[in-house]
């Protein structure tokens, strides 16, 4: 199935979906992010790294204040609280908007009192992790707040992701359809337009190393849903085991993955995906121009 054109209805504005691939640019404003953890902690430091991605060719930035990487939550350690939560992100996105009127702001969060302060500052997107599952509340809130949505298929919670057991050969896209439909009917029966709803495959939450390869193959299928896809394939460690394997090395570092997400990045436009979550932005951009000429030319 191909990516088809639609518009992004979001608040006072609207984004061309399905034409030229948009690249979101990440700002991980914590001290334990996977990739880039404490590198932009300091809200200075944040807001110089979004302004940044935003010169590099972003089309809009995705600022998250906790992270959710495996294993996260794991040993007893609690989710970052709400007010921490706004603590961290709300002096970036008002200083970002100061600076930079009409940026396009997602905030990655799955706390509804965080969507609520964060559209209030600003931000015109939600971008949920859990698919408005972890917060009851969360649906009624965007659909409130007349916000766009991210809805991301997770399987469980990060504490548990190193535990799972694996899964059947063939199960894990019917799992991520039936997890982003159902995610998407809560999202329509708390009022949110479908035109303001995107839905992310979930790369790396709850899908084991190769099974992210599975769906990655066969991504385009969830386009049978109407909706459009983003990808967050950047500098996941599904890449880093296979460039481990073929180079006979122990562990490839998160910075040394670009390669290897550019890569996973070009297939999944071809695959169907209309956006793609990146932390280095301007050769996502670059890899973005030659995959989006490939589909013009089909």
């Amino acid at each position: 199935m191909r990516r088809k054109m639609t518009e992004w209805l979001l608040p006072a504005r609207q984004l061309a979906l399905g034409g030229r691939t948009l690249v979101m640019g990440v700002v991980n404003i914590t001290p334990d992010s996977f990739s880039d953890g404490g590198l932009f902690l300091a809200p200075e430091r944040a807001v110089e790294h979004a302004l940044r991605l935003l010169d590099d060719g972003a089309d809009l930035l995705d600022l998250g204040a906790e992270s959710t990487r495996p294993g996260s939550l794991a040993g007893g350690r609690e989710a970052l609280s709400a007010a921490e939560e706004q603590a961290r992100l709300l002096p970036v996105i008002e200083a970002v908007m100061r600076d930079r009127p009409g940026t396009v702001i997602s905030v990655d969060t799955y706390k509804s009192a965080t969507a609520r302060a964060a559209v209030a500052a600003g931000a015109a997107i939600v971008n949920d992790v859990s698919g408005f599952t972890w917060d009851p509340a969360m649906a009624a809130t965007c659909a409130q707040l007349g916000c766009g949505a991210v809805l991301m298929h997770t399987r469980g919670k990060p504490e548990q992701w190193q535990q799972q057991p694996a899964l059947a050969a063939g199960t894990v896209l019917p799992l991520v359809r039936d997890g982003l439909e159902e995610s998407l009917r809560l999202a329509v029966a708390a009022g949110i337009s479908r035109e303001a709803i995107v839905l992310d495959p979930g790369y790396g939450f709850g899908k084991r190393l190769d099974e992210n390869y599975d769906l990655l193959a066969h991504q385009g299928e969830l386009l049978a849903l109407g909706r459009p896809l983003l990808a967050g394939l950047s500098r996941k460690s599904f890449l880093a085991k296979t460039l481990a394997k073929r180079l006979e090395l122990e562990h490839v570092a998160a910075p040394s993955r670009e390669s290897a997400s550019i890569a996973a990045q070009v297939a999944a436009i071809l695959a169907g995906a209309s956006i793609l979550r990146v932390h280095q932005v301007r050769a996502a951009v670059e890899a973005a121009a030659i995959a989006d000429a490939v589909l013009a030319a089909r």
